[in-house]
């Protein structure tokens, strides 16, 4: 067990423990060496002895190192510490989604679109790098007090290309989020991580689960079988176009849903759109459940049957073979051997032109499909080429390419050269699939500047003039000399590299004001306890009033100037007027002689 205090690789010195997992427990720490705070993984010390967890363990933290997004918890640094395996990250101060749930229960359309377009954002970069979560829930989405939404936990995420420790059969993460396929023990796919997005944007907009259950087998046994139910059941005025995202998240059969979290994310930014809202509802093109399932679950058997099946099997025979034998005597009375004649010629007609039917059915869904299906060929990897080389190669290769290009930045590819296609190269697709390529802008990083001790203002207007996102956040400080609005510490640091759409983060001093301590209601005890926190020293100064005594009247630091440590003010308090008679009375005691009253002193 870790304790509080104690250094990991010497340098992240543990706070406090602030969670618990299946793999690894995850604390609280201080970086001494870049002075921010941090959240620490680290192994349970039962599996570190295990190989086999280690190495997953391990590949986590490649896996999720190789992850760069606002809407991703990003992976500082990855060691070894006298057997303790650990992994450093990105410290994010929020809740859960699962909290704002169970505080809210169901959220707005417009903010449920507004994470969900977050979400899908982010896992579009691991999708894009073959990486699947395999545990998408709430429990593992944060969201920040601005409304930034990080996804976590990338502990079971694995890679697709990877060719070692693929845990097909391991059923993993929540069973409440857990994919049809996966509870089948088939092992995930991309496909997985968007039913388990769909089930989450379900319960975002309902404030409950889709499936519930008394244990967890029975609620995998629901994802397997139940449809989803409808959600405009419960929310009758939601758009049909939320609906069909739903629909094609969460279909049982992965066919039917979107290909990866960037076709989901797509489909989002555009549901709200007026010529949208009142779609028709999405009808899936591939069936959800095998045929065997239909039959079982579609056939009706009845109480008679279920006590005795035979019985009936064999009463049903011999009631149709009775009512076959009256027919044909029946039939026999009543045709003439003129009759049966046409008749004859007739059935040799009608079966000529079903057989022709027949064989004309067979060559159109047969025979065409096989000769003119399209077959499999891997995507060419045209990384480094230009626009014309690589739109040739793929065309050769049998591939549209779609007419408009992806602009990205790259630090690696030079400007107008391909960084990428969608799909990936070296996977396979049916020729005639479009394919988008995605074309370098060139290294548009921005080197950052020291921006500690200049305003934020400025600096927030310049850095969102480059297209760069800034977050601004107060924090409590004591030094007397901090000045409002001044920058005092940046995330990343100077001299980093970022660019457009990136977040920097800007610490700004977290200055109090002084409120109006005379409006009334304030005691100088009362005072003294406000101001003793900022450390300001308090003088008392009384002062004859009709108000309240003991209620402070005035005050030498005007409201709404900052409260500064190592400052003083004065406070002014209500005494009670002294009577006229104790006026005489210290007149006489002053002066006994009466000097003053005849101007002789």
């Amino acid at each position: 067990m870790i304790m509080k205090g104690q250094k990991i690789s010497d340098r992240y010195q543990i706070i406090k423990a602030i969670g618990e997992g299946g793999m690894a427990n995850v604390y609280l720490a201080y970086d001494t060496i870049l002075d921010r705070n941090v959240a620490v993984k680290v192994l349970r010390g039962d599996l570190a002895n295990d190989e086999k967890f280690v190495r997953r363990f391990q590949r986590e933290a490649l896996s999720a190192s190789s992850l760069t997004h606002p809407n991703i918890v990003e992976v500082y640094d990855v060691g070894e510490d006298n057997g303790q395996y650990y992994i450093v990250m990105e410290y994010v101060e929020g809740k859960h989604l699962k909290n704002l749930i169970k505080k809210r229960g169901k959220l707005t359309t417009s903010e449920v679109i507004d994470i969900m377009l977050q979400i899908t954002d982010g896992m579009s970069v691991a999708h894009d790098s073959y990486i699947i979560h395999r545990d998408i829930k709430p429990q593992n989405i944060m969201i920040l007090e601005n409304g930034l939404v990080k996804i976590m936990d990338f502990g079971i995420a694995m890679a697709m290309n990877s060719t070692q420790l693929t845990q097909t059969n391991s059923v993993m993460g929540s069973v409440h989020y857990l994919p049809p396929e996966q509870a089948n023990g088939k092992g995930s796919t991309l496909q997985s991580d968007i039913y388990s997005m769909g089930i989450v944007m379900y319960e975002l907009l309902t404030g409950s689960l889709p499936y519930k259950g008394d244990n967890a087998v029975e609620i995998a046994l629901k994802h397997l079988k139940e449809p989803l139910p409808s959600i405009r059941e419960k929310l009758p005025n939601i758009p049909q176009s939320i609906e069909n995202i739903i629909i094609k998240a969460t279909a049982k059969n992965p066919k039917n849903r979107y290909a990866d979290a960037r076709e989901m994310h797509n489909d989002l930014l555009t549901c709200l759109d007026e010529d949208r809202i009142n779609e028709e509802k999405i009808k899936l093109p591939y069936p959800e459940m095998s045929e065997e399932h239909k039959a079982k679950s579609t056939k009706k058997v009845t109480a008679e049957e279920k006590e005795n099946p035979k019985k009936e099997e064999k009463s049903g025979k011999q009631k149709e073979k009775k009512e076959e034998k009256e027919g044909e005597e029946i039939l026999a009375k009543q045709i003439t051997k003129n009759d049966l004649k046409k008749q004859n010629k007739f059935l040799i007609v009608l079966a000529s032109i079903f057989t022709l039917l027949i064989v004309g059915i067979t060559t159109v869904v047969v025979l065409i499909p096989l000769l003119t299906r399209s077959k499999e060929v891997i995507i060419p990897d045209v990384t480094g080429y230009t626009v014309e080389d690589a739109i040739k190669t793929l065309q050769d290769a049998g591939f549209n390419v779609a007419s408009e290009q992806q602009k990205i930045a790259s630090e690696e590819i030079e400007f107008g050269k391909i960084v990428r296609t969608s799909p990936f190269a070296k996977t396979k697709r049916t020729t005639g699939t479009e394919v988008t390529l995605w074309v370098s802008e060139g290294d548009t990083k921005i080197v950052l500047d020291n921006f500690v001790g200049s305003n934020y203002l400025e600096v927030k207007g310049r850095l969102e003039a480059q297209g760069i996102q800034v977050l601004v956040e107060k924090r409590d400080t004591t030094d007397k000399n901090v000045k409002e609005n001044i920058i005092m510490e940046q995330s990343p640091a100077a001299g980093e590299k970022v660019t457009k759409g990136d977040y920097v983060t800007l610490y700004i001093p977290n200055v109090d004001r002084y409120p109006n301590f005379a409006n009334g209601s304030y005691t100088y005890d009362q005072v003294v306890e406000y101001l003793t926190k900022y450390g300001v020293t308090v003088t008392k100064v009384e002062e004859e009033s009709k108000k309240t005594p003991g209620i402070v009247i005035g005050q030498s630091r005007t409201e709404g100037s900052p409260i500064v440590s190592g400052t003083s003010i004065t406070i002014t308090v209500a005494v009670a007027k002294k009577t006229s008679s104790e006026g005489e009375e210290n007149n006489e005691n002053n002066d006994p002689d009466g000097c003053e009253e005849s101007g002789l002193c």
